[in-house]
């Protein structure tokens, strides 16, 4: 029942396969199985059919391993089918009936081991194993005379052995299984593999001794391509016989005699160029000439003639005989206008030779020659014509004309260029040329906004055939270097403006940026401040900050080069900040550039400081813009800007602040001010909870007090709570002086009075008026201390002073006004000049 299921399964895999159902690998394996259990089923006695059974399917398996590349998988299953092919002997001998059965059996096995032993050379041959390889085929060869049939399959099977290891470069190798071949192949003549095949064998040893060392090998390898050709002239055995000379050094006229030895047997024009190719390539010029010579009576007729004449002019251009290649196409076209033209393919190879000529003098700078060639070119094309090579052809001689300073005729090839093609950036390129030439800024300017828009076209063409992305840019980058070397910097400015907005490599975009701005500043400052102001633009400051926010992925491109460009963009915002002072909003926008561009830079504490003045900057200019004739939606924007600088100029501050001592610095001063001036005017309702913590400040200054009363106070904001605490802690501070300044003393006491006491008002609370009557007592302290008090401050107190008890006397309080008016007195007796005016 197992041997039934493995004979089952192996006859489903043969027609599955056929079928194509299983792939190779599957077939393998499943043979694999079949084979392994059917040898498993085997008895103590099997039958003839079981033996002959399992050496088919051991071979067949084998064989299946080998043709999948697991060769080591092949060996136990050959083994097997070896083994059972000497059962199969015994087995025959013992049921033979006399001499003839014996050879008959004899003659049977010998068959299954013959095909044995061939499989066994192809494992191991794919396993390396040349002495396992070379020892199997010795025994299939010594079985050639009882099995001549198989002398044609022998050969072919070293042959294969030797194209394998040739291809492997084991040339020692290779060449032994060629020899093997060729000398099977002699053996029996009725079945040999024929001489086509017996050459072919013999070209790729003359090959194989050729590649592996000529010099060494040089007898071998021609004694093998003679014997090739003798067996079957080709060709390919001309043309080795022909490379193996070349490569041994032979003389010409050993190389003379082999070429003549071929000139009478029938060989494709393809053939005999190639021939003269490989003669002229090798420096063989006297026999490639006088070979090539020789080739056009043999091929007058043939449609590729023009081929052999092409092949002649290059190699005259390649030996640099010019005069004579000239004269070999100047009849090329006269042959064209006279019924001999070339074939389309012949007719471009020519146009690319006299192309490449022409481009070789252009290069050395001999323009003059450079056109003699493209005029070769031209005078294939018929007037008229339009074709887009024509319209190269005329852009090439364009550029020639201009170095030429030949200008006029220079227009000319641009205007047949833009005939035979009006929509290529490049004949638009050979016209912006001429425009520089001649100083037309306008139509220069006009021909780089073309050539914009059909740089941007082109990159969105979706077709296989349209221009390389970079070709573009490449040529606006070019444009923009030719106006700067002519001084035409209106021009330039407009093809670096293209560039700084569709370049894609980093290096050229930031270059073509920082030239533009360059310019553009350059262009600027030479014009007056009205100008500037109105023509000064942030735009490309801000595409710099935008691109180095961009994440690169360039290797060219490293993290230092996007250092060096952001300082380098900072500082230049900077410098604009600086520079238009005049005009704030201007100012404040370079500022904020600059602070973003700074956070491209390392946070070392120069750049701290910068980051931290410029927010500084930005937010004085809002609040300083908030303070003019502006509606009241301007001034809350620019208020609330004002408080999102200062936000973000605190984080900077804070980590500053830990690079060193920065006890003097009237940062926290301003950031305070600028921030109580912006919540003010906004109407903060958390503004005098925000201050508390400020009145308790020990290091707070009387200046600052005295700012933050004003700021208070200055329309549209009304704190005069937040006024007179200010103020009372500026009075306090003027008192803890050693030696109290008179002068500011006065001020501050004027503010708080002002205040505290409105003018015309008599009806005041107790507190209140006791309040400002000790402040007028302080008055008092420190008139009668020192003689700097201003007398003005005097007069002005002594009047308050006595209107308040005026004022109160209006009302019927008499005590109160008469305390009042007595306070007065007192302040008249410290008057000096004008106490008479006033007693």
């Amino acid at each position: 029942q197992d041997e039934e299921c493995a004979i089952s399964l192996w006859n489903w895999t043969v027609t599955k396969h056929t079928a194509n159902v299983i792939n190779d690998e599957q077939r393998a394996k499943l043979r694999f199985a079949a084979c392994r259990l059917v040898c498993l089923c085997e008895g103590s006695d099997p039958s003839e059919a079981t033996i002959r059974r399992q050496i088919l399917m051991s071979m067949k398996t084998g064989k299946g391993w080998i043709d999948i590349g697991r060769a080591d998988l092949a060996d136990g299953f050959l083994e097997i089918a070896m083994s059972r092919t000497e059962k199969l002997y015994a087995k025959l001998l013992e049921g033979s009936d006399g001499e003839a059965d014996i050879h008959v059996h004899k003659a049977d096995v010998e068959k299954s081991v013959f095909k044995v032993l061939s499989y066994q050379a192809e494992s191991a041959v794919a396993q390396g194993d040349f002495q396992r390889a070379m020892s199997c085929v010795q025994r299939c060869k010594d079985m050639l005379m009882k099995l001549p049939k198989e002398t044609c399959y022998l050969s072919i099977l070293c042959y294969n052995f030797g194209v394998e290891t040739y291809e492997q470069k084991k040339y020692e190798q290779s060449s032994v299984w060629l020899s093997q071949s060729y000398d099977i192949g002699k053996i029996d003549m009725k079945y040999s593999v024929g001489k086509e095949m017996q050459a072919k064998v013999l070209r790729l040893l003359a090959t194989v001794y050729f590649e592996w060392d000529c010099n060494l090998y040089l007898d071998k390898a021609l004694k093998a391509i003679n014997l090739a050709n003798q067996e079957n002239l080709h060709p390919a055995g001309f043309f080795l016989k022909v490379k193996i000379l070349l490569k041994s050094g032979a003389s010409d006229e050993d190389i003379s005699s082999a070429v003549a030895e071929f000139l009478h047997h029938e060989m494709s024009l393809d053939f005999c160029l190639n021939t003269a190719k490989l003669l002229l390539e090798h420096g063989r010029e006297s026999v490639g000439f006088d070979f090539l010579k020789s080739v056009p009576e043999r091929f007058q007729s043939s449609p590729d003639f023009g081929k052999i004449t092409l092949l002649h002019i290059e190699f005259l251009l390649q030996n640099k005989r010019e005069l004579l290649a000239k004269q070999k196409i100047e009849e090329i076209i006269i042959g064209h206008y006279t019924g001999k033209q070339l074939l389309p393919e012949a007719l471009n190879k020519l146009h690319i030779i006299l192309w490449d000529r022409a481009a070789k003098h252009y290069e050395t700078k001999s323009y003059s020659e450079a056109l003699h060639w493209y005029n070769y070119s031209a005078s294939f094309y018929t007037p008229g014509q339009i074709d887009q090579n024509l319209s190269k052809l005329q852009r090439n001689m364009a550029s020639c004309y201009l170095h030429l300073k030949q200008v006029d005729k220079a227009k000319e090839a641009v205007k047949e260029a833009e005939r035979c093609d009006p929509n290529s950036i490049f004949t638009k390129f050979s016209v912006y040329k001429i425009a520089v030439m001649e100083k037309d800024t306008d139509k220069a300017v006009e021909t780089i906004i073309e050539m914009g828009k059909l740089a941007e076209k082109s990159s969105q063409c979706e077709d296989k055939l349209r221009l390389d992305e970079n070709t573009g840019t490449n040529l606006l980058s070019l444009a923009a270097q030719i106006a700067l070397e002519n001084e035409q910097q209106v021009v330039a400015i407009k093809a670096l403006e293209y560039l700084s907005e569709h370049l894609q490599d980093c290096r050229q975009l930031f270059a073509a940026l920082k030239c533009l701005v360059r310019l553009m500043l350059s262009k600027i400052m030479a014009e007056n401040e009205e100008k500037r102001q109105v023509h000064l633009q942030n735009h490309f400051l801000v595409l710099a900050q935008k691109r180095l926010a961009e994440s690169f992925t360039e290797e060219k491109f490293t993290g230092d080069m996007r250092i060096l460009e952001a300082h380098w963009f900072r500082k230049v915002a900077w410098n604009l900040a600086v520079q238009f002072s005049s005009c704030p909003e201007k100012m404040r926008d370079f500022f904020l550039l600059s602070f973003k561009l700074s956070q491209f830079c390392p946070s070392d504490k120069a750049v701290l400081i910068a980051q931290r003045t410029c927010l500084l900057m930005a937010a004085a200019v809002d609040l300083e813009m908030g303070r003019q004739q502006v509606t009241p939606s301007e001034r809350v924007e620019l208020l609330t800007q004002a408080l999102q600088h200062l936000q973000t100029c605190k984080e900077v501050w804070k980590v500053l602040k830990l690079t060193g001592d920065f006890a003097k610095d009237p940062t926290d001063t301003l950031l305070l001010l600028y921030e109580f001036e912006a919540r003010s005017k906004l109407n903060d309702p958390t503004l005098p909870s925000l201050m508390e913590s400020v009145w308790e400040q020990p290091q707070i200054e009387v200046k600052t007090l005295e700012i933050l009363a004003s700021l208070a106070m200055e329309s549209p904001a009304r704190y005069p709570v937040l006024c007179k605490k200010a103020l009372k802690s500026a009075l306090n501070l003027h008192r803890k002086q050693p030696v109290i300044d008179a002068v500011k003393f006065s001020k501050c006491l004027h503010s708080l009075i002002d205040l505290s006491l409105p003018t015309g008002i008599t009806d005041l609370d107790a507190c209140v008026l006791q309040e400002v009557w000790d402040y007028f007592e302080d008055a008092l302290n420190v008139i009668s201390s020192t003689d700097a008090y201003p007398e003005t401050e005097v007069l002005w107190l002594m009047t308050r002073a006595w209107n308040t008890g005026i004022f109160q006397y209006i009302v019927g309080k008499y005590k109160e006004a008469e305390q009042w008016c007595g306070l007065g007195m007192r302040f008249l007796n410290q008057l000096g000049s004008l106490k008479k005016s006033y007693e």
